[in-house]
């Protein structure tokens, strides 16, 4: 069990990082563009959102096929942990953009 809240932690942050790194980077950007840095880090975070998601959890088709592999198989424990896994990663992300638009929220 200290393994599945390590990596859920790890995933939480690199959804979390993606996105909030992201965003502040397109907000550098934006000022050296000239344009306005909390339209173009709002739009960002909303767009890095399901890519940080994928990001955290591997970036590749596999945990979708752990589960359904073991969920035809009858194992649910590997399931509820690649699910969990899933869930962590999302939420990190959508604390991410969250954060960017609490940030942003008094510039727009």
């Amino acid at each position: 069990m200290d393994s599945f809240f390590s990596k859920a932690t790890v995933d939480f942050f690199i959804a979390f990082g993606v996105v909030f790194g992201g965003s502040m980077l397109a907000g550098i950007g934006s000022v050296l563009a000239m344009t306005a840095p909390a339209d173009a880090m709002m739009d960002t975070a909303s767009r890095l959102k399901i890519w940080a998601l994928v990001a955290a959890v591997g970036g590749t088709i596999d945990p979708m096929r752990v589960i359904e592999s073991n969920m035809i198989e009858g194992h649910l424990s590997p399931v509820v942990l690649q699910i969990g896994y899933i869930l962590c990663a999302f939420l990190g992300a959508h604390m991410g953009t969250e954060l960017i638009r609490w940030l942003c929220r008094g510039a727009v």
